[in-house]
């Protein structure tokens, strides 16, 4: 078999922000409401997490969250998330743990995507070099530092490849240094691209308008990568799934229903 078995989108949590975080200079004043999601891939090979979305404690424990998210404010308010939207849980309820997870692959390292690494020990991580260096750096705001401690541990790869079976690694830097996005060929209907967070919303896309943020304000590296997912979806007559769009999340199967 060639293709993925079943994807199944799972809401991590949620977030409200001033929407020209999403979508570069347009929406200053109007906060939406976005959800933190994480997508789990059964292959024929092994289970794939493509995110983990928060560190539950730091948003549950109320020293945590005033040591992280006040500063944030007025731009983000904290993230908001129920221990039922654990990764664990999830998994829970497809009979599985975190031991039956076999890769988690970072798209990128800010913390509403890693921060839930911590529930998940012991999993083989990936994550691009260009990615880890910049979070190392801190010039990128987004990480949180005891967020990739154990990064001596982690695969650390370079450029697009197969994970595993019917997944492809699709690089889209911009929003980050070293941003991935992931092609996913399903037996059923038309392949998936997870954008991540190269397209926040269908806005991103069909406007092809960058996000808000942009790694090193290179604005000319986002819409690079935008236009690349627009141009692989009309290639491979496949679906593209904004990250942080609930319009487009609630049009999706609901948990514990997958796609295939």
């Amino acid at each position: 078999m060639s293709r993925a078995l079943r994807l199944w989108p799972l809401l991590t949590g949620t977030h409200r922000y001033e929407k020209l975080v999403s979508t570069r200079n347009r929406g200053h004043g109007l906060y939406i409401r976005a959800p933190i999601l994480a997508y789990l891939i059964e292959t024929p090979n092994g289970r794939i997490l493509y995110d983990v979305g928060c560190n539950y404690a730091k948003i549950a424990t109320p020293e945590l969250r005033a040591k992280y998210f006040d500063p944030m404010r007025p731009l983000f308010d904290p993230p908001e998330m129920s221990d039922e939207q654990r990764i664990p849980r999830y998994l829970a309820r497809l009979g599985l743990t975190h031991r039956d997870i076999d890769l988690v692959f970072l798209g990128h390292l800010h913390f509403d995507h890693a921060g839930g690494l911590c529930d998940l020990p012991g999993c083989e991580v990936h994550v691009q070099r260009d990615e880890l260096a910049a979070a190392q750096s801190r010039e990128d705001d987004g990480v949180l530092d005891d967020e990739i401690a154990l990064s001596a541990s982690w695969q650390v790869r370079q450029g697009e490849y197969q994970v595993a079976t019917g997944v492809h690694a699709i690089a889209t830097p911009g929003h980050t240094a070293g941003h991935m996005s992931m092609l996913i060929e399903l037996p059923h209907g038309r392949p998936v691209i997870l954008c991540g967070d190269a397209a926040d919303l269908q806005e991103n896309l069909s406007d092809e308008v960058a996000p808000g943020y942009c790694w090193q304000d290179n604005e000319a590296l986002a819409l690079a990568s935008i236009r690349k997912l627009n141009k692989l979806a009309r290639a491979e007559n496949a679906e593209l799934w904004p990250n942080h769009d609930f319009a487009f999340f609630n049009r999706q199967p609901p948990f514990p229903a997958w796609r295939d």
